[in-house]
């Protein structure tokens, strides 16, 4: 059994899909990391409604989100402990200022096979290049967008009749499955 539950903050803009599976693994008696923060740059985050529901606690920052609020926000996730930031769909580039507080602390998943398809697009950019597979990869934040150094990968095949919905959909399942145990792996080493 887990003795003590390594605190995590997952960061977000949207509907949480990861942030959700990330706290239903963390309900799990086996688990070994709780969720002590949701941050969010959009006030409107459907995640974090979830995150509501669940007890945990949230924070909204600023689109700027600049160095004042920056450290201040760094104290906070010092102060408690966090061993990892999970990027989970947030949808703003942390400055160099920033990832300095926690360095080799701060994930990502992306959604396609890196080093292919950085930024947005990624499912059009794959679906446009006939690829025969997309996927999705967690890696380490660095300071140039989605090129720090790869955690994990899961690749899923695109089938000839995909649509751009239908790829999203297949890939973020397994976002879904990987990033909870990704994480996890990292905890215990």
């Amino acid at each position: 059994m887990i003795k003590e539950k390594a605190n995590i903050a997952v960061f977000i803009s949207g509907r949480g899909t990861n942030l959700k599976a990330l706290i239903l693994r963390s309900k799990k008696k086996d688990c070994n990391y709780k969720i002590a923060y949701v941050i969010s740059n959009k006030k409107n985050a459907a995640g974090l409604k979830f995150a509501k529901k669940n007890r945990i606690a949230t924070i909204i920052i600023s689109h700027l989100f600049l160095k004042t609020e920056q450290k201040k926000l760094a104290k906070i996730l010092i102060t408690k402990s966090i061993k990892f930031i999970c990027l989970a769909g947030f949808m703003k580039i942390l400055s160099p200022y920033f990832l300095n507080f926690f360095k080799n602390k701060i994930i990502n998943i992306h959604p396609s096979l890196l080093p292919k398809y950085k930024g947005l697009n990624t499912h059009l950019k794959a679906l446009e290049a006939k690829e025969k597979f997309s996927g999705c990869t967690i890696h380490f934040v660095s300071k140039k967008l989605d090129s720090g150094k790869i955690i994990a990968k899961k690749k899923v095949k695109i089938f000839k009749k995909d649509t751009l919905k239908k790829l999203e959909k297949r890939v973020l399942k397994e976002e879904n499955k990987l990033y909870p145990l990704v994480l996890e792996k990292l905890i215990r080493s």
